[in-house]
């Protein structure tokens, strides 16, 4: 894992293509203000195709951290906030299977397109600092327990 340039993914649900193009682009942008290096940019359906890609991205030695960027739109039925249980809990799961940070940059269950709209920008930075600091305090243990 890598401290001085942590290698990054970022993988992002395109339902809500208007909300989470931006998201894209801020988290992008913040990684390159932080220099940290893009490794890959993956685009999937939705939310609940996630955690496949995130776990296969994880496994890649050349990824330190994976930013999961999305939006689970409030429904008239509990649809959406199912979907988010399992893709917050898989989400953490495979953190702690393999050891890598997650910076999860979900808007939602149950947001409006207003709610979301006043979140893009705030959790994609708050997805992509959490990658990164997480990515770094997980280098740093380690180095720390040699």
């Amino acid at each position: 894992m890598t401290v001085e340039k942590p290698r990054i993914a970022i993988v992002a649900a395109m339902y809500n293509k208007e909300i989470i193009e931006p998201m894209i682009s801020t988290a992008q942008r913040d990684l390159i203000s932080s220099r940290a290096t893009l490794v890959e940019l993956v685009k999937v359906p939705g939310c609940y195709e996630l955690p496949v890609i995130v776990n296969e991205l994880l496994v890649r030695p050349e990824v330190d951290a994976v930013i999961v960027l999305g939006y689970i739109e409030k429904g008239e039925t509990l649809h959406g906030e199912v979907m988010g249980h399992v893709v917050h809990h898989a989400m953490v799961r495979l953190e702690l299977e393999h050891g890598k940070a997650i910076g999860l940059g979900i808007i939602g269950p149950g947001a409006t397109e207003e709610q979301a709209r006043a979140r893009i920008i705030g959790s994609a930075e708050a997805a992509t600092k959490a990658a990164l600091q997480n990515s770094k305090t997980l280098s740093e243990l380690r180095k720390s327990k040699k």
